[in-house]
């Protein structure tokens, strides 16, 4: 008996472990197939880009300022998107208007952030993709001018984004500005490896983005960000895991782990996976997109970092899969959106989003890939390149380093 039972138990656990070979083989190809559809996608776009930011020089927070701004040269400056002035007070305190961008604030900083996120972005992609060793030096020199070059780097802190004309010099959602900063840390993060950079900038880069996760979990702004109980606190979260995961800052990327299983989805996710919040807004369509994009992109990082949340569930079944499907219905069928529609660039929606790819790699499900393939891709506004925030998804894939 003892020798048929131990007969028995080899032969189910042989027939198991080849079940767990098999599936880890399905996944493996699948995974594959996500990024073999995006390489092919993006290639071309990518050098050719790249090509062309070869000749881009830098520009940082120095190059611009504004009189509105309570800061000096090296702080950056923003204003609050929304915020308008009162034609009953002119000269007064701004009023808000909920999802109608003012064409007269400063954004000067913002787009130079942006710009810094689109080229370096680019080029350490292009690098990636060729090894060729120019991407990767010219990426450098942008690095090293925002983060590393004492006389045209920003300082590691927000203290003064999206202020507010009459009201507050800075505000702690204006941390939201930050968001095109990941690109940029994943970009160091892949430069890091290779023979054709400096070490000792690598290492500057990593200190200021060291400081300015400090500065994101100690400041009142920081802390008030990391509590919103919107997507600005989803972004603050894939914000820290992004610069974390750079500098190696274990304690941190627990801390976003455990605040996403117990905070984020429990606080933010409805029954049917959506974002209550989001639907509250003026342009929920587009704020949900916004939402689930920054929780893939956690989820994505947590993953890189052997802290997985994908399966994760609460007790009544909310969790990443749920938010995942409820957006990518809606992403297929945008005429059955069962909310008010947004009161602005509606027609840029849904667009091609990467969640939609990072969730195809997580969840081997290729319907996800094949709604990015088939959604068409619609040219974006000023707002809608606010809002993107994974520019260059090469990136994120998994690419193997050419060093």
């Amino acid at each position: 008996m003892k020798l048929h039972t131990t007969i028995t138990t080899g032969i189910l656990l042989f027939a198991v472990a080849t079940a767990c070979s098999q599936s880890e083989q399905q996944r493996g190809s699948i995974q594959d197939a996500v990024v073999e559809v995006i390489v092919e996608a993006e290639r071309q776009r990518v050098i050719e880009s790249a090509d062309a930011f070869l000749a881009a020089e830098p520009v940082t927070v120095t190059a611009s300022s504004s009189e509105r701004s309570a800061g000096g040269l090296h702080d950056y400056f923003s204003e609050g998107t929304y915020w308008w002035p009162d034609p009953d007070n002119p000269g007064g305190p701004y009023i808000r208007r909920d999802g109608i961008v003012n064409p007269d604030n400063f954004v000067d900083h913002l787009d130079a952030m942006k710009r810094l996120s689109t080229i370096s972005g680019t080029l350490t992609a292009a690098y990636l993709l060729t090894g060729d060793q120019r991407y990767a030096e010219h990426a450098m020199r942008h690095l090293n001018a925002w983060f590393v070059n004492p006389d045209t780097k920003m300082n590691p802190h927000l203290r003064y984004a999206q202020a507010i004309t009459g009201r507050v010099t800075g505000r702690g959602i204006g941390i939201i500005d930050t968001v095109h900063l990941i690109d940029v840390a994943q970009a160091a993060n892949i430069l890091a490896q290779s023979p054709y950079v400096s070490q000792f900038d690598i290492e500057a880069i990593k200190t200021w983005f060291n400081a300015y996760t400090v500065w994101l979990k100690t400041h009142p702004y920081g802390i008030e960000e990391m509590n919103w109980r919107n997507n600005h606190g989803t972004w603050w979260h894939a914000q820290v895991a992004a610069f974390a995961s750079l500098t190696g800052d274990e304690e941190s990327l627990e801390f976003v782990r455990e605040r996403t299983k117990s905070i984020l989805i429990p606080n933010q996710m409805s029954d049917d996976g959506s974002f209550h919040y989001e639907l509250e807004r003026t342009r929920p369509y587009a704020y949900s997109f916004f939402n689930i994009n920054g929780m893939v992109l956690l989820a994505h990082i947590l993953e890189i970092e052997g802290l997985g949340i994908w399966d994760f569930e609460l007790e009544d079944g909310r969790g990443m899969k749920k938010a995942v499907d409820f957006i990518h219905h809606y992403t297929r069928h945008k005429e059955e959106w069962p909310f008010e529609p947004d009161v602005d660039y509606w027609d840029e929606l849904p667009g091609q989003q990467p969640f939609l790819l990072l969730s195809a790699m997580a969840y081997d499900d290729m319907e996800y890939l094949t709604t990015w393939q088939n959604v068409p891709e619609v040219p974006l506004s000023h707002e809608g390149l606010r809002n993107l925030v994974l520019k260059n998804i090469i990136l994120w894939v998994g690419l193997p380093n050419p060093a």
